[in-house]
């Protein structure tokens, strides 16, 4: 018998620090708390040598891999939280569609969806709990391997950002094929959106079961819809998960966890997505932290936003940048972040300084008050 079916979701070792779960709901807190999107990648030798010649979505269904591949930058940095290693296209890999990862290329699916037709190619009931248990278990794993010693953020691709994929068949700048179904096909754009969203909310749920504290729903192609294809197609979706999730949560009598939504470049519905349901409202680095924190009222807690490029700069620079954000944001309801991933060329030594730079300036204005 596999020995992560030995494995279950009781009896975790107790949370040590849970500075980034108080952030979120507002609390008080003695540092502010940071992690970084894509923290577990290529920019670490570990994580490139761990890789090493494996096909990439059969690590993502190796809990073992995704496991150790979360863990590693906890082994270097003071992160307050850990981001579980998977990728947001398991969610049309479970609805019958192939996806690849190419080398040099990225996601491909070999046979997207051209025309509404093809939806019918689609699982019409996907069952999460048997297509993606793997992330179930390696969820259940790392909350277990992790001591306790920070808070396990489980995610998903949001209905549109996942849409696209499907019928792009990867990544596109564009996005025009997508595009093209919502003027062209908007009865079926809606059809493939509240499909995805179905299979959303039942993995978020899944997820939660399996140990995750705290869900974190990635919208990252807002930037190619303007405010009013944003309203119809992207943001009642996004409501609607956190509805759900919370309602199932509560019906199955787990305790609600933080949910964070990170629409990239929707700074347009900043106003809207701080009333969407989410406690906390990831930024990208295009958005003043001052006028964020004016639009958003004061009803989520805020997440970023440091340029990812700024890790280029000297550890000197970085701090100093860090420091001007954090003034910009305030010490309350706040996760210091990237305002993306890191890129593979990194230099860990300037992602130490970023992680440090955050809980050095952040401990000196909150001992100013």
């Amino acid at each position: 018998m596999d020995k992560d079916n030995l494995i279950l979701p009781k009896d975790f070792p107790e949370l040590k620090n849970d500075t980034f779960l108080r952030a979120a709901r507002g609390e008080e807190i003695e540092h502010i708390p940071v992690w970084c999107m894509r923290q577990a990648g290529r920019y670490l030798p570990e994580f490139r040598e761990s890789r090493a010649g494996k096909d990439f979505f059969e690590t993502c269904r190796s809990p073992e891999a995704c496991c150790e591949l979360t863990l590693q930058p906890l082994r270097r940095f003071p992160f307050d939280a850990a981001i579980i290693f998977s990728d947001i296209l398991v969610v049309p890999q479970a609805m019958g569609m192939e996806v690849q990862m190419c080398p040099g290329k990225g996601p491909t699916f070999p046979e997207p969806l051209k025309e509404p037709e093809d939806l019918q190619r689609l699982k019409t009931k996907v069952d999460v709990f048997s297509e993606l248990d793997y992330v179930f278990k390696a969820i259940t794993l790392t909350r277990h391997r992790i001591e306790g010693k920070v808070p396990l953020i489980g995610f998903t691709g949001a209905p549109w950002t996942l849409m696209s994929y499907m019928i792009e068949g990867g990544g596109s700048t564009t996005h025009s094929k997508a595009k093209r179904w919502l003027y062209r096909y908007p009865e079926a754009s809606h059809k493939l959106l509240s499909q995805l969203t179905d299979v959303i909310v039942e993995y978020l749920l899944g997820q939660v079961k399996a140990g995750a504290q705290a869900l974190q729903v990635f919208e990252s192609h807002t930037g190619c819809l303007g405010p009013v294809e944003f309203k119809e197609f992207s943001l009642p979706y996004l409501r609607d998960i956190a509805r759900r999730v919370k309602d199932k949560l509560k019906k199955s009598g787990l305790d609600n966890v933080p949910m964070i939504v990170f629409a990239k470049d929707g700074h347009y519905g900043l106003e809207d997505l701080s009333e969407s349901g989410y406690e906390v409202v990831g930024l990208d680095w295009t958005i003043d932290p001052r006028s964020a924190r004016v639009r958003t009222g004061g009803k989520v807690s805020l997440q970023g936003n440091m340029d990812p490029c700024a890790l280029y700069a000297t550890k000197e620079r970085i701090s100093e940048i860090v420091k001007r954000m954090l003034e910009g944001f305030g010490t309350k309801g706040y996760i210091a972040n990237l305002g993306h991933g890191l890129y593979p060329d990194m230099d860990p030594e300037n992602v130490g300084a970023f992680v440090e730079a955050v809980h050095t300036h952040s401990r000196q204005l909150l001992n100013r008050k």
